[in-house]
């Protein structure tokens, strides 16, 4: 009768921790791959400034909305002696519906603003289309400071127009 040896219990324990072990690894190898995945595929993106504008200007714009000044703008101007007449019809235009409204109900302050600048004006400039072309940025600016001091943003009117231009 012969009797089997007991065999140590490290013995056992050895090939037990050896694929405890393996497990581990294979768990740890697997989170760092997938959090090295998940980096790679979350991280921020480099912005093509290009890129973005071209987005932008894809972009549909919403339709044009004008306002026309009601009645034309008249005005006497130049040296004593000399006196002259301007005549301006006026249209403004914009994209959004609450500058159209800032610049009806700033419309009287519009009108003086403009009245005073265009009052100012000398023949000789005016008769040009660079002096013409001034005193249309000149009057888009005094818009623009009219619809800000009635609390709008006055980048949202985009241009004014001159419909109609008489110098007499």
């Amino acid at each position: 009768m012969s009797k089997e040896a007991p065999k140590p219990a490290a013995a056992d324990a050895a090939p037990a921790k050896k694929g405890k072990l393996k497990l581990v690894i294979i768990i740890a190898v697997v989170v760092l791959l997938g959090g090295g995945a998940a980096f790679w595929f979350l991280r921020p993106k480099k912005v093509d400034p290009a890129a973005e504008a071209a987005k932008a200007a894809a972009a549909p714009k919403a339709a044009a909305l004008h306002y026309k000044f009601d009645p034309a703008f008249v005005v006497n101007f130049g040296s004593e002696g000399n006196a002259r007449y301007l005549q301006i019809t006026l249209d403004a235009m914009t994209r959004d519906p609450k500058t159209v409204e800032d610049i009806k109900s700033s419309e009287p302050a519009i009108r003086n603003d403009l009245v005073m600048l265009y009052s100012a004006q000398q023949y000789d400039v005016l008769v040009s289309v660079e002096g013409k072309e001034k005193l249309r940025e000149q009057t888009l600016e005094a818009v623009r400071k009219a619809v800000a001091d009635e609390g709008g943003k006055a980048e949202t009117v985009e241009a004014v127009y001159f419909t109609s231009f008489v110098i007499q």
